[in-house]
């Protein structure tokens, strides 16, 4: 239903006749601003995740003056309110630790201030669930405008993507192949611009999968962050807030099941990140959608691969940009896709993609000559992970989808390092890497750790892909046959923590399963000597992360942001 002026959650603080209001006008007036710039207009959060050292984020600078340009012309009043920035290449001990700190921030900026709806500028990987889920909780008019990826990595004439080439020449240098000049060059050539990573990694699919879902414009998530249609789509992002605020267009009437399970298809599609299943988890959350893992399984059976992009593919995300897009990817999957749903456009995503094209059918396949036959991710059960675990098939040798192999058992990422490289390590290639406590409480906060390295051994015979188990997310730029996202993790007693040196593992991922090859009475035995840790923090976030972060099947978000009364509005005194 369209609103009018009185309507406007900001007049609470700005329209009132009396005292309280005249304090918020006068310092209003005080920023230099005057009263027709602000008086009857709505109020426009802008969530700003810049920072000096959020490489992916280095352009916010000056997108956020052309967001403010955009609302300025549809006639709103912009304010710009920072937010942590997350950088995925810095934080530690890693950014997931914090996702949810960022969501709590967005959530409470936007109920605490004077605004009537946010334009959510991220990209870095765990910016965009993070503001997804605060603005959701929250519930007013947003729109999400992408980092846009970086530009093409190049090195002696090689095209670079970043992360997916990172372990690749890492794995050669590891193997004696690679000179150091030569990896300090492709150091100095992997990353030539703003923007997050352009492989297909964690940011370009949940950009990807928020555009899919209706969160932003058409076609925002494939530009280029040095690209100038970058620039116009951020002011055109502007524009479209004041609307969707006189609208009322919210995130509730966006994210509806429908509108996930479209994020979900062109996740498979994409052969995205295996991170997003854990964010859509929880962004589902938010409204009080159960997303069961079962889902993402069902999905993916009936989506093939149709982007032929790193590390699934050969592409990066310039080249998809060139060919067409996530608009021409969606026009592929129309006859899978829910078309009715509606997007922050305020048009149905049908409406949305009429008429894009693809201009190059090596980058976006079409259905009948995909990538791969089924989508990119499996969702395993078994003994060992009998509330789950994920795999992403595409990335891994095929000759191991199936594989029974000796664990070899690390402890934790400490006793991994000190020992991956020894020499005298009791392991070859048909082994299965196993590494305990890298949880979400293990972790502490679920590290990428789950690309485990292969032994420097084993990759001198020319191996480069093993069978690899652990609690941990990986990067969505790796690649391997890495089995992921176990649950329960090892730090909470879940089967993962009874795996001994020497036990036997089955996977097999066209059946779904991943079993420990061990009698029951003997799991009980080691069950009953099995002893809790001591908890990784003692105070502040850290302990309040450890004492309500669900498990990963649930998202790793806070159990209390799913339950009870939505928050009231703050009194105006």
């Amino acid at each position: 239903m369209a609103k009018t002026l009185a309507d406007l959650r900001s007049q609470r603080w700005f329209g009132d006749p009396g005292l309280r209001a005249f304090g918020h006008r006068s310092r209003t007036f005080q920023m230099g601003y005057g009263r027709d710039d602000f008086m009857g207009k709505p109020v426009v959060a802008i969530i700003n995740t810049w920072s000096d050292i959020n490489p992916c984020h280095a352009h916010f600078k000056q997108r956020v003056e052309e967001v403010k340009r955009g609302v300025w012309q549809a006639g709103g009043f912009p304010i710009e309110l920072p937010a942590m920035s997350l950088s995925e290449p810095y934080v530690k001990p890693t950014t997931m630790l914090y996702r949810n700190l960022l969501a709590l921030e967005v959530e409470e900026l936007l109920r605490s201030h004077p605004v009537d709806g946010a334009v959510l500028m991220g990209g870095c990987d765990k910016t965009t669930p993070a503001l997804l889920m605060g603005a959701t909780s929250m519930n007013l008019p947003a729109i999400f405008m992408p980092a846009g990826p970086m530009l093409r990595g190049n090195w002696r004439g090689k095209v670079l993507g970043s992360g997916s080439d990172t372990w690749v020449y890492w794995a050669e240098k590891r193997a004696g192949n690679l000179s150091e000049e030569a990896w300090t060059e492709i150091e100095e050539g992997i990353a030539r611009s703003a923007g997050h990573c352009m492989t297909m990694g964690t940011a370009s699919t949940m950009t990807s999968v928020a555009e899919a879902m209706g969160f932003c414009l058409s076609g925002a998530a494939s530009i280029p962050a040095a690209d100038s249609n970058h620039a116009r789509m951020a002011t055109a992002t502007g524009r479209r807030i004041v609307e969707m605020i006189w609208e009322d267009l919210k995130p509730t009437d966006i994210l509806t099941p429908r509108a996930i399970d479209n994020g979900i298809i062109v996740d498979m599609a994409l052969s995205g990140s295996t991170n997003a299943i854990i964010h859509l988890v929880a962004i589902a959350g938010r409204t009080g959608l159960r997303l069961p893992l079962e889902r993402f399984d069902e999905i993916s059976r009936s989506t093939p691969v149709l982007a032929n992009l790193r590390p699934a593919g050969k592409y990066l995300m310039e080249d998809f940009y060139y060919a067409g897009g996530l608009p021409a990817l969606l026009s592929r999957l129309a006859a899978k896709l829910n078309l009715d749903c509606i997007t922050v456009s305020g048009r149905t995503l049908g409406e949305r993609i009429e008429g894009a094209l693809v201009h190059d059918a090596d980058v976006i396949r079409p259905l009948d000559n995909p990538l791969k036959a089924v989508g990119g991710t499996a969702i395993l059960r078994g003994n060992l992970a009998p509330d789950g675990a994920v795999i992403k098939p595409s990335a891994a040798e095929p000759h191991l989808h199936r594989h029974t192999g000796r664990a070899v058992v690390f402890k934790n990422y400490k006793d991994l390092a000190a020992r991956i490289d020894d020499p005298g390590l009791e392991i070859d290639e048909t082994c299965v890497i196993v590494l305990q406590s890298a949880g979400p409480l293990g972790g502490p906060g679920m590290p990428e750790w789950g690309q485990l390295p292969i032994p420097q051994k084993i990759l001198k015979k020319g191996v480069r892909d093993m069978v690899r188990i652990s609690d941990a997310r990986m990067s969505g730029t790796s690649y391997g046959a890495c089995v992921l996202h176990v649950s329960p993790e090892s730090f909470r007693g879940g089967p993962l923590a009874l795996v001994h040196d020497g036990d036997m593992i089955a996977l097999d991922v066209d059946k779904r399963r991943l079993d420990l090859l061990v009698p029951d009475d003997e799991l009980e035995r080691r069950r009953a000597a099995w002893s809790p840790p001591v908890p990784r923090y003692q105070r502040g976030y850290g302990a309040l992360f450890a004492d309500h972060v669900t498990s990963a099947d649930k998202g790793c978000d806070f159990d209390f942001l799913h339950a009870g009364q939505p928050t009231p509005d703050p009194d105006i005194y």
